[in-house]
């Protein structure tokens, strides 16, 4: 259809290059570079055909796309182009951008910028067993991280694939965008979540979590992940039912690519650094988005200083959830006084300030607040107040149970957490009277403290 707008250009200007990504034969009579193979439409990030572009001294100034007679003669400074045609079409897709095509160009022409060493497989090695064999996975099979696929997974982040994200213990090891990116892969990621995962692993790794430590230690605990913010929402986080278990693809694989990250890049293997006596399945993964949406409360983020709408991640370094049933409190105290006596067992009921834990608050129990006008920090008071216990409950031998604090406490009034040590969470599904409480590792300069960070683009 534009053939003879190309006349009229060529004609004119004397300087029109025409580039062809199917048949360098047409137009007849006019000079035509052949792009069959696509490299200079890659380069040039083409969307449609035709596109018309403006080059001075080697760079593109300008491009319009399609045929629409207004934009091209503002482009050429020439009027009357293109007489016999319609005002306006919108063209075609650029080849680059078909499906069949598409991978095997970002390999072709944007393979080299990734630095990962490449592993060739035997004709007749099975992926998955190579995987496993080679010791890449945490156990379930992994997705083959393919060039095409990590470049696929690249694009869903602005920073470049050389940045460094991280230094990864426990072999303190430099882990790049394309590292995370890989790993993402392997663990079933969409690109899009490639900002939670980076942000992710940038809080495992400050010395404020302390990821060195809960890797070493025998206790159960693992990096749990916490998402704020419309990050959770555009990318189809789970904040309501079946919050904390299986079946959305954003919760289960945003932390299990952190925790590949550990194991393929920090070194951060069971049996090696990892000396958990026991472990949870939270290790494979345990990621959840809070529901900001319903909750009556201002989200965890904002009360860990970050502005209304930010989206951020927050690491605790948690075991296995437990269920809190009260099928029938239909008051605020009574419902609290309930949620603290639940939390008193978090890693001992005689044990004291040495654990933070999370309360994940669920929907009916949370009306419950809202209804009596209790604010989340209402909420936390109460429970810390009732989870202070005299000394002579937890001292050793107490109870008839040999462990418990040091002699010597029987006359203090002693907290079961600290003032920062319980992190309250809304999320669940709307239907059932039952929370969860997550223990927390150890806190303090020995241990872990949460960490919260900002999700990037």
């Amino acid at each position: 259809m534009v053939a003879p707008v190309l006349e009229q250009l060529a004609d004119a200007a004397g300087s029109l290059t025409i580039y062809s990504q199917d048949d360098p034969t047409f137009p007849d009579g006019m000079k035509v570079e052949d792009d069959t193979d696509l490299a200079v439409s890659w380069s040039l990030d083409l969307v449609t055909v035709p596109t018309l572009l403006r080059v001075h001294d080697g760079a593109v100034v300008e491009r319009t796309e399609g045929w629409h007679r207004p934009s091209w003669e503002a482009l050429t400074g020439m009027d009357g182009l293109g007489p016999g045609l319609p005002e306006l079409r919108p063209g075609c897709g650029s080849r680059t951008l078909d499906p069949d095509v598409a991978d095997d160009l970002a390999v072709r022409f944007g393979g080299a910028r990734l630095r990962a060493r490449r592993v060739e497989l035997a004709a007749l090695e099975d992926e998955a067993e190579a995987m496993f064999d080679r010791g890449w996975t945490d156990g379930l099979p992994v997705v083959p991280p393919t060039e095409a696929r990590v470049l696929r997974m690249l694009a869903g982040t602005t920073r470049p694939p050389d940045e460094v994200v991280a230094v990864v213990p426990p072999d303190l090891v430099e882990c790049s965008v394309e590292k995370v990116a890989v790993n993402a892969v392997m663990a079933g990621c969409r690109p899009e979540y490639l900002p939670v995962v980076l942000a992710a692993v940038e809080g495992f790794c400050t010395d404020t979590f302390n990821g060195h430590g809960l890797l070493a230690t025998t206790y159960f605990a693992g990096p749990v992940v916490i998402v704020n913010g419309p990050a959770a929402t555009r990318i189809g986080m789970n904040s309501g039912g079946n919050v904390l278990g299986q079946g959305n693809r954003a919760n289960a694989t945003i932390g299990r690519a952190l925790q590949l990250v550990v194991r393929n890049v920090g070194g951060g293997r069971p049996g090696g650094v990892d000396r958990a006596t026991l472990g949870n399945p939270g290790k494979y993964t345990f990621c959840f988005a809070e529901d900001e949406a319903g909750s009556p409360w201002e989200p965890l983020s904002v009360e860990r200083g970050f502005d209304v709408g930010a989206s951020t991640v927050t690491l605790f370094a948690g075991e296995g959830p437990r269920g809190i049933v009260d099928q029938l409190s239909r008051t605020p105290e009574s419902l609290a006084a309930s949620l603290a006596a639940a939390a008193l067992g978090v890693a001992h009921p005689k044990m004291a300030l040495g654990f933070d834990a999370v309360l994940v608050v669920s929907p009916e129990h949370a009306r419950v607040f809202r209804e009596a006008g209790w604010s989340k920090a209402r909420v936390r008071d109460e429970i810390l107040s009732r989870t202070v216990r005299r000394g002579a409950e937890l001292v050793r031998g107490a109870g008839g149970i040999a462990d418990g604090l040091p002699l010597g406490l029987e006359d203090l009034d002693i907290a079961k957490f600290g003032p920062a040590g319980l992190l309250i969470v809304h999320a669940g599904g709307g239907a059932g009277l039952f929370s969860a409480i997550i223990g927390g590792w150890i806190n303090g300069p020995g241990g872990s403290q949460p960490v919260t960070m900002e999700v990037g683009t």
